[in-house]
């Protein structure tokens, strides 16, 4: 069945690109019709094993898909007003829908279920089977366990499938407005070679430098990041070239695997196009931000994340002894690949600071790369390549929109059920009104339900139910949601289920839980920096007082130092166990103290232990010189 999936990507693709742009549908068809190709193509792509004996059973998902979806098209499309049951649209008939309704609702949910236990795994139709569940049974419930009035079958489908506060919600319109045109984009850019031209210009850079393939794999998996937005994609497509680029050089192999999955789950971090969390935070944020604003808030993060982590590989690198070799370099590709890049990244910049908004910037800035790219064979991207380009995106991106349906189940149901206003009132009190316990709080929460979803959809989820809890602590709504969208981020490498360096493991044929451990000594700094910029909202450029910006950004820039030390285990010269220690406590308290009058004195205190253990540390390595 390739050419029935190649044919529907292109049409998926196609029909993004103009609806998009330009919109004939209203919006609750123009997601159906989303959803109906989408899911047709995971049916498709991840058939029932064997595949080659069920063939015709996939067939018959896809023909039960095409009927459940099509029929939300056909009820809401005036079109098709002939075919509306009771002459009224299934908009105007909420409420008193009729019994035909209901029964294609529950085989819709049956297949957005279905689609999403082949796409991503079980844990999120089972949490989502759970919520449904509650719905119908809440009512059976103790009181700690936010007991409701219970709700029937047929209004559980029409919340959940018939209506807009579903399926076909927010987070299917995000996967719709923004995210599938992003991986188009960064489809097109790998045929035209842009994307190869990243990680070459990183070796080059990284020639001669200690651990330089280590570094390489840090600023690829960075750059190529930002264009998937996926961490375990990421460590999958740059992991086969940078993990054997570390293994050459000594690297053992768990190391290796960790470098690159903590490299490739902050890439979502890094602005312009970053996630598919940061186009939710356009829907969900209150008051609402633009996407300049949000790309803005997440440049000095990740700056200092990858900052971070380029210091720990070093120090890492000197610890076992990697000399800085000269690395041998494949040709030097063409510069066009370069200009191709620039344009594409200074486009998309351009027009969003211009007001447009992402998916009009992002869609210009896709003409603008076919046109530039058209100049030199090598980077042109022609009708062949444009068709893989469509497919590529359709394989990177199916998974997410059956995920996004299945979200949308549980968000119908909070919204039933009110359970979405009733944890935060549970939070805050658990928390006693203790800002970094409630942080802490929300950071466990955030990494397990993290542990077995994707990032974005785990950031869905906590800001749908939790978010609203940190504003009623006087946290900035916008570092709030960053403050989720890390963690969501970091859970990719926090043990004991670390999808991508889970990845990275079956590349570099390592131990997973070592590989584990140590993505997450690596991508330590994740950790710390969302307490950072949610106590000084500074690092987050949402405060006006330059000064004060400045001060902010460097004694964090100051406490990488001390963190990327102790997380090596070498500075200088190997650390023991008691410096490291020492060192970790005087980071955490240039990261995590509160503003107050204590501040300036702790953070002296921490400044003047790193400098006593840095001088000890330096002239220890001199007297080994």
């Amino acid at each position: 069945m390739p050419l029935l999936f190649r044919s529907l990507a292109i049409l998926l693709g196609l029909f993004i690109l103009f609806e998009v742009n330009h919109p004939q549908l209203a919006p609750q068809a123009q997601l159906a019709v989303f959803a109906l190709l989408g899911l047709s193509l995971v049916f498709l792509k991840y058939p029932i094993h064997p595949p080659k004996s069920l063939p015709l059973l996939d067939l018959f998902f896809v023909l039960a898909v095409v009927f459940c979806f099509g029929y939300v098209f056909i009820q809401t499309d005036a079109r098709f007003q002939s075919f509306w049951l009771n002459d009224q649209s299934l908009g105007n008939r909420a409420g008193l829908e009729h019994g035909l309704d209901h029964i294609v609702g529950l085989v819709g949910l049956a297949l957005v279920l279905e689609a999403t236990r082949r796409a991503i795994g079980l844990t999120l139709p089972l949490l989502a089977l759970a919520f449904l569940l509650y719905a119908a049974f809440g009512y059976l419930l103790p009181d700690w366990l936010f007991p409701h009035r219970g709700y029937n079958w047929t209004r559980i489908v029409s919340q959940t499938y018939l209506h807009a506060q579903g399926v076909f919600g927010i987070a299917l319109k995000v996967m719709f407005t923004y995210v599938f045109l992003f991986v188009l984009f960064g489809a097109v850019l790998e045929q035209t070679g842009a994307t190869g031209y990243i990680l070459n210009a990183a070796r080059r850079v990284f020639r001669n430098s200690t651990g330089g393939p280590a570094k390489v794999a840090v600023i690829s998996s960075g750059m190529m990041g930002s264009l998937s937005g996926s961490a375990v994609a990421n460590t999958a497509t740059t992991g086969t070239f940078t993990i054997p680029l570390m293994r050459a050089i000594g690297f053992r192999r768990a190391v290796a695997g960790g470098i690159e999955a903590a490299a490739s789950s902050g890439g979502a971090l890094v602005p312009p196009i970053m996630g598919a969390g940061a186009y939710m935070m356009l829907e969900i944020v209150t008051p609402a931000v633009t996407y300049l604003e949000i790309i803005t808030a997440a440049l000095v993060p990740a700056i200092l994340y990858y900052a971070a982590l380029l210091l720990i590989v070093h120090f890492h690198a000197k610890r076992i002894g990697v000399s800085a070799t000269e690395q041998t370099l494949a040709k030097r590709p063409p510069k066009m690949r370069g200009i191709v890049f620039l344009v594409a990244f200074s486009t998309l910049i351009a027009f969003l600071i211009l007001g447009y908004t992402p998916f009009r910037a992002v869609s210009i800035a896709l003409i603008f790369v076919l046109i530039v790219s058209a100049f030199r064979s090598t980077t042109r991207v022609g009708p062949r390549a444009l068709i893989r380009a469509l497919e590529g995106a359709a394989h990177a991106g199916v998974s997410l929109i059956a995920a996004a349906s299945c979200v949308g189940i549980i968000i119908g149901v909070v919204t039933l059920t009110g359970v979405g206003a009733k944890l935060p009132s549970t939070l805050l009190p658990l928390a006693q009104n203790n800002i970094l316990l409630a942080l802490i709080l929300l950071m466990i929460s955030t990494i397990i339900l993290g542990m077995g979803l994707p990032s974005a959809v785990c950031y869905l989820l906590m800001a749908t139910l939790v978010g609203p809890a940190l504003s009623d602590l006087g946290i900035a709504p916008l570092a709030a949601h960053f403050f989720i969208f890390y963690f969501g981020m970091m859970s990719m490498v926090t043990p004991p289920v670390a999808l991508a360096a889970y990845t990275a493991a079956a590349i570099a044929n390592a131990g997973i839980m070592q590989t584990g451990v140590t993505a997450f000594r690596f991508a330590l700094v994740g950790f710390a920096l969302p307490y950072a910029f949610v106590l000084h909202p500074e690092l987050l450029l949402l405060s006006a007082d330059l000064s004060a910006v400045i001060a902010n950004i460097l004694i964090v820039l100051i406490g990488i130092f001390p963190l990327s030390a102790a997380a090596a285990g070498h500075a200088f010269a190997p650390l023991p166990t008691h410096q490291r220690v020492l060192l970790l406590a005087a980071a955490l308290l240039l990261f995590l103290v509160p503003s107050g009058n204590a501040r300036l004195y702790l953070q002296g205190a921490a400044l003047l232990a790193v400098g006593v253990i840095a001088v000890s540390n330096w002239r220890s390595a001199r007297s080994h010189a």
